[in-house]
């Protein structure tokens, strides 16, 4: 089953009206009585964007944006999505995977981004005076894993606990991100050094980061 990441994201927005806050359209909550408890809402301003922020990297396959109930479509129309890792000019000039259109209140438009790669999706209305209403934001797509191999070398014997622990501390050396995961192309079995000479008898190991 597709998960919608963007849950686990956070989001800001260009302007705040009223109590109308960037976190209402990540809530979960994709249809409401009015637009009210569950939908964002940005001051009447020129360029006005919304940016959620998935925390990690993501390859993103969908985006369904889903309009107001209540009326005012228009402040859900052309709109525009972009994804990427970039926040040159708030994230807005990142590229570009689709544009809403007016549709019926109420309305969830799916968009397909062909695995766009970006840890930040906007939502923006460029170069007019607007507002940008958005009830909820759905971001379907899969975590980018980054794979680092190291070799690591010993003045002495080690065994496999104590192996993993030079690994983490070499990493750890060069990564501030702690969450990682520690997995062995080869398991070590026995000695791995002998006489004060390397001997390295696995293969380099494999850290994913998730």
């Amino acid at each position: 089953m597709e998960e919608n990441v963007a849950l686990k994201g956070t989001a800001v927005q260009s302007s705040t009206y009223f109590t109308w806050g960037a976190a209402n359209a990540i809530d979960g909550i994709r249809y409401a009585p009015g637009f009210a408890s569950s939908c964002s809402h940005t001051d009447n301003e020129l360029n006005p964007w919304w940016r959620l922020d998935l925390l990690d990297s993501y390859y993103i396959y969908k985006v369904t944006v889903t309009n107001r109930g209540d009326g005012w479509l228009e402040q859900t129309a052309g709109v525009e999505i972009r994804i990427g890792n970039s926040l040159e000019n708030n994230g807005n000039n990142n590229p570009r995977c689709g544009v809403t259109s007016l549709v019926p209140a109420g309305s969830s438009v799916s968009f397909s981004c062909g695995g766009m790669e970006g840890r930040y999706v906007n939502m923006y209305i460029p170069n007019i005076q607007a507002i940008l209403t958005l009830c909820e934001v759905e971001v379907y797509g899969t975590v980018k894993k980054q794979v680092i191999r190291v070799q690591v070398k010993a003045a002495e014997n080690v065994d496999e606990a104590e192996l993993k622990e030079l690994v983490l501390n070499k990493l750890n050396q060069t990564l501030s991100d702690q969450d990682v995961t520690l997995t062995w192309r080869t398991q070590p079995n026995g000695k791995v050094f002998q006489k004060n000479r390397t001997v390295l008898k696995q293969s380099p190991v494999c850290s994913s980061l998730n």
